[in-house]
């Protein structure tokens, strides 16, 4: 069995340096129901705890004991203690959070034309990386809100489920680019000459561009830019003070994996990144193990299933023939996380068996807290995930 360095979970949320949990990695590994369980374990061990999720299923809900997430905390029933204990938890709403942004940096008026304006209904709904910009932007105003001690966040499911991290910079590139610092030009020359000196590079640019997009397109476009204006640097030094956050000793990243080929190496990009970018590493949560119930091998188990005779003995064959098997996946687990620990051996693990019932309630998120954090696992054969 591969030993290497454990991952204490309670001695992370326990601590009240921790100020931020983030989730990530690839999806289908059981980070959403990891983040919930987390937070739930967090609340009930006498921390003030939200956890902003980006998975729009409904089960998170209703394990969580509520009718629907929503865009605003919502206090989870009967969960904390009498010293302070408590549990909010959402989901992100991506246009709704973009809504609110535009809302609180400029006037009602031009924040009315900006909802009005067809390029904005765009952007704030489907521009690639806005969900993970906004996710930022709604961990920012979580934490400086100063309500909660601790933020729980469940990075999107991509593929690249570090996007969380690029977002704040790609948006910044797309304001600051050249399209838009072109289509705002008109606004910012403010005086004759310069809007003189503008005007016949913009209206070439505006030519190509309108043949490329078509023209009310482009007259959209640079209506929501000179009408955003104002905003863009705002964008950037909220991007950049949350970018700081998540660099900060404060934050813990988790990566989650389940025991796959294609799950671990999606962790081991996660984990290598997260080095690169000098972000504050936990460990590995890798979910949905199968150990080994009984020191037998699969070679053993089968020479006995051979063996055994008679009718009433069949049931005993079947179980041995499981048990085979059972050891069989074991081990190719074993060798995968080996494969990993090798290449990132300074990484704390904590393996989490998979559990037979779906989590359908807060009993079943607590028995995944214990798991996390190493207890319980004799009677656990995976953690079920989204």
């Amino acid at each position: 069995m591969t030993r290497g360095i454990h991952l204490d979970v309670d001695a992370v949320i326990d601590d009240p340096a921790t100020r931020v949990v983030v989730c990530c990695g690839s999806g289908g590994v059981g980070k959403t129901t990891t983040s919930a369980a987390l937070a739930l374990r967090a609340a009930e061990r006498g921390r003030k705890v939200v956890v902003l999720t980006i998975d729009p299923a409904r089960r998170l809900a209703q394990a969580l004991g509520l009718d629907e997430l929503s865009n605003e905390p919502s206090t989870v029933p009967g969960v904390g203690r009498p010293d302070g204990g408590a549990l909010d938890a959402m989901m992100l709403d991506m246009r709704r959070t973009f809504d609110e942004m535009v809302e609180g940096h400029t006037e009602p008026d031009r924040a009315q034309r900006i909802f009005e304006n067809p390029f904005y209904q765009t952007i704030s709904t489907s521009f690639s990386g806005t969900q993970e910009y906004m996710a930022m932007e709604k961990l920012g105003q979580l934490v400086s809100s100063g309500t909660w001690d601790l933020v729980i966040v469940d990075t999107p499911p991509s593929r690249s489920a570090l996007d969380f991290l690029d977002a704040p910079q790609r948006m910044s590139k797309f304001l600051d680019g050249r399209m838009i610092r072109l289509l705002s030009s008109p606004a910012r020359a403010g005086g004759r000459g310069i809007r003189k000196l503008v005007g016949a590079g913009f209206s070439l640019f505006a030519k190509v561009v309108s043949t490329i997009l078509g023209g009310q397109l482009l007259a959209d476009a640079s209506a929501f830019v000179q009408a955003f204006d104002t905003m863009f640097g705002g964008f950037n030094e909220r991007a950049e003070k949350t970018y700081a956050l998540l660099r900060s000793p404060g934050t813990a990243f988790l990566v989650v994996a389940a025991p796959e080929a294609d799950a671990l190496r999606e962790a081991a990009y996660f984990t290598d990144r997260l080095g690169s970018e000098n972000m504050p590493l936990a460990g590995l949560v890798l979910n949905r193990t199968h150990p080994v119930l009984a020191p037998v091998s699969a070679a053993r188990a089968r020479a006995a299933a051979e063996k055994v005779g008679g009718a009433g003995s069949q049931i005993a064959a079947a179980v041995l023939r499981l048990h085979a098997d059972r050891v069989d996946l074991s081990e190719r687990e074993e060798h995968l996380l080996t494969r990993f620990a090798a290449a990132h051996p300074s990484v704390p693990v904590v393996r989490v068996p998979s559990i037979s019932e779906d989590i359908a309630d807060l009993d079943g998120l607590r028995k995944v807290g214990r798991l996390l954090a190493g207890a319980g696992t004799a009677d656990a054969t995976a953690v079920a995930g989204s």
